[in-house]
């Protein structure tokens, strides 16, 4: 075996290693059952002060504790349905909050659907106590010095509107009540064009009598989300900035963190800078104190009631007889769009836009996915960004590939004196190994340089695989024709005859689908087969039998993946095949495609005839 074809051998091998490793580690997502716990009822709720936790509120210090410390009481939220509201309605979001509890609990994002079909229902992020998916943001204080739950506004507190109508991005709502203990809380709430919430906690002590109590925020969600797509590339569950430290907990984690009374919790202490909360694949809900401020974040879980939940507690106020005390904390809720996350990180949220899952590889995904939402902004469409893209990473690496072409070039050219050496060492394998070297030495050849480009292009791929799937930008970004959701699996089939009949191919994950492939993974294998046509086949029977089958086992294993990488791969193969042959003919080797095919052809056609 030569070493040209040894090198060859050595791509397959790596090619296919990295592939199977892919499919092991990343396996395709599966469809998962419905977790969704039973709707919490008004006699589940029971006392509030004693119920199990649909949101566990921390209290604040005992006067034997001291400031900071806490203990924890509980409260559970009843079913919402006859609860008065207030609507909700600015350029993105609409919904409403509920009076009872005040409660943000009903958000639908305007500017997205569920899916690409025409009449889709938009996306709803918070879904109300009592219904499918429970899923909302609580506010409060807990009790301290001289109060008990009672005294301070929870889970089922009827608020009044004291000022406000409808929330909208130009009016804020406040809403008020009156404690039994005589302190005044009230809560204004206010949103901007996009999907921040500014929610402003107030409370007022007009008694002779001096009274501790700690503010709070808190997202819960009734059960494991039903779209969780529990795959190993994508982070989805609890996440958290503290200090500058990134924590990431998944749903299946959250069920195993340390015990803490009834529930599975894990806390951190925020001293400067911090948010906490939960994210989806697209959406995000984020409790973000005010920055510069310390405050304790926790993540639980309550298995007795399936409830997971994100808190921000933040330090106690000792409110003097007389005194008023206020605290502001923003309820980021919404899409995860780059450019949107990005403006609220420079307003002070620290690194805010790691909220988006760049993943080991950020250093490449966060340039890679900066470049292409460049050239989406300017050309106006995601299919042709990421073909030039490609013809962009191709450029920055043409200087080794020249070098990795040139090589083989010089290879081949060796091709009779390698043929000579090996006739003289025969079967003594260190004579032909040091005689082999000696000729690499002195035609200044390197028989590996050809697999460097291929190992290179290894992490870019996982990369842009990465950005393809993780990010919004690429959901339901359309490119030609049938092709209108590149974050999804080729969409053409030969059931439908390749998007020219008007229904779709055989669901995705289907044996169907793995079989009928689309136009696009065929027109991976294609391109692959071609850019072997640039060498004649391997003498070798194996490794021309193996070499045969590589485009289409590649097609098929990319068959299901989201159709813009596989645009990406297209694009590649085609560039690379142009790249090769330019470089070839420079260097006085004139490849015959054509004959390589034809003499493939007439391979098989003499095996087929013995």
């Amino acid at each position: 075996m030569d070493d040209q074809n040894k090198n060859l051998l050595i791509a397959t091998a790596l090619s296919f290693v990295v592939i199977l490793i892919w499919f092991v580690l990343f396996p395709p997502p599966e469809t998962p059952t419905d977790p969704n716990a039973p709707a919490v009822t008004e006699s589940q709720a029971g006392d509030p002060a004693e119920a199990p936790s649909t949101a566990s509120v921390p209290g604040s210090a005992s006067d034997a504790e001291g400031a900071g410390s806490a203990q924890t009481t509980s409260a559970a939220p009843q079913t919402a349905e006859d609860a008065p509201r207030v609507a909700i309605d600015t350029p993105r979001v609409k919904g409403s909050l509920s009076l009872r509890g005040g409660r943000i609990d009903d958000l639908k994002l305007k500017d997205y659907t569920e899916t690409i079909e025409e009449g889709s229902a938009i996306v709803s992020l918070f879904n109300p106590v009592g219904g499918d998916q429970s899923y909302y943001a609580l506010y409060g204080w807990a009790p301290g010095q001289g109060l008990t739950a009672g005294d301070v506004p929870g889970p089922n507190t009827e608020w009044r509107v004291a000022e406000g109508e409808t929330l909208t991005a130009d009016s804020p709502v406040v809403l008020e009540w009156e404690s039994p203990a005589g302190l005044i809380f009230r809560r204004q709430i206010a949103v901007d064009e996009n999907y921040m919430f500014t929610v402003t906690q107030s409370v007022d002590n007009p008694t002779g009598d001096a009274r501790r109590l700690a503010p709070y925020g808190i997202l819960a969600r009734h059960g494991e989300p039903v779209n969780a797509k529990n795959f190993f590339i994508l982070h989805e569950g609890a996440i958290a900035m503290s200090d500058g430290e990134l924590t990431e907990i998944g749903w299946g984690d959250m069920t195993d963190l340390p015990s803490e009374g009834n529930a599975q919790a894990e806390r951190l202490q925020v001293g400067e800078d911090g948010w906490i909360g939960f994210t989806d694949h697209y959406w995000m809900s984020t409790l973000i104190p005010a920055p510069g401020s310390g405050f304790r974040a926790a993540a639980k879980y309550d298995a007795a009631r399936d409830i997971y939940q994100t808190e921000a507690v933040l330090p106690t106020v000792d409110l003097a007889a007389g005194g008023t005390s206020e605290v502001t904390t923003r309820l980021f809720a919404g899409a995860k769009e780059w450019e949107t996350i990005r403006e609220y990180q420079a307003t002070g949220i620290d690194r805010f836009v790691d909220s988006i899952d760049w993943g080991w590889f950020f250093f490449l995904t966060k340039p890679i996915f900066w470049v292409l939402h460049e050239l989406n902004e300017l050309i106006g469409n995601m299919g042709v960004a990421i073909i030039t893209l490609t013809l962009l990473i191709k450029a920055l690496l043409l200087p080794l590939a020249y070098k990795s072409y040139v090589s083989m070039a010089k290879m081949k050219e060796l091709q009779p004196e390698m043929e000579k050496i090996k006739e003289r060492a025969g079967d003594d394998r260190q004579k032909l190994q040091q005689e082999m070297m000696g000729l690499y030495k002195k035609e200044k050849v390197n028989p590996a340089s050809g697999c460097l480009p291929i190992l290179l292009q290894i992490p870019i791929f996982f990369s842009l695989y990465k950005v393809i799937f993780v990010t919004l930008e690429l959901r339901h970004a359309p490119f030609f024709g049938p092709f209108r959701d590149l974050s999804a699996p080729d969409p053409t089939s030969i059931f439908n005859f390749y998007g020219l009949l008007p229904w779709g191919a055989p669901p995705e994950g289907s044996i169907l689908a793995l079989i009928f492939i689309g136009i696009l993974p065929l027109l991976l294998g294609v391109s692959m087969w071609l850019q072997q046509k640039l060498n004649p086949a391997p003498t070798d029977p194996t490794q021309a039998m193996i070499f045969a089958w590589m485009p289409w086992v590649f097609m098929f294993m990319l068959g299901s993946f989201a159709s813009g990488l596989v645009v990406y791969w297209i694009a590649n193969n085609t560039i690379t095949f142009s790249q090769q042959y330019a470089i070839m003919r420079s260097q006085g080797y004139k490849p015959d495609v054509l004959g390589n095919i034809l003499s493939g052809f007439k391979k098989k056609k003499g095996a087929d005839s013995t």
